[in-house]
């Protein structure tokens, strides 16, 4: 397993890690197969979308912060419940098919760690796996 370690800078981001899970594609040597990427983190989670136009990232967020708004009347007293349910809603995983080395993906799709409670020190976990012959 491989794990990136990743500083967020803003209480809520999309940060584009495509290019480091590419990177640990390649320098694994794999050709073909699949990497499971994970985020152990319960206010952060992850997302495939749209890469070439930011305006797509700040409009998902304007979209969530809607969907999930901060004044709620929360149970949970540490102030990051909308975190939690952002988290929820998109996910901690993704499977990401590898063919020729590279990660298989659309001409406009990057991998996003989506940062709901930060800035924070994040992780995200790895696993890469060779497909079967035949």
């Amino acid at each position: 397993m491989l794990q990136l370690n990743l500083l967020t800078s803003g209480r809520e981001e999309f940060l584009n890690i495509t290019g480091k899970i590419q990177a640990l594609v390649r320098e694994s040597g794999l050709r073909s197969g699949l990497a499971v990427i994970f985020c152990p983190h319960t206010t952060c989670g992850l997302t495939i979308n749209e890469q070439a136009d930011p305006e797509v990232r700040a409009d998902i967020l304007m979209a969530l912060r809607k969907i999930v708004p901060d004044n709620l009347p929360w149970a949970h007293s540490e102030g990051n419940s909308p975190a939690h349910l952002k988290t929820s809603l998109l996910g901690s995983s993704l499977s990401v098919l590898i063919e020729n080395g590279e990660l298989v993906l659309g001409t406009w799709q990057g991998i996003f760690l989506c940062e709901f409670d930060g800035p924070r020190n994040r992780k995200v976990l790895v696993k890469l796996l060779e497909s079967g012959k035949g």
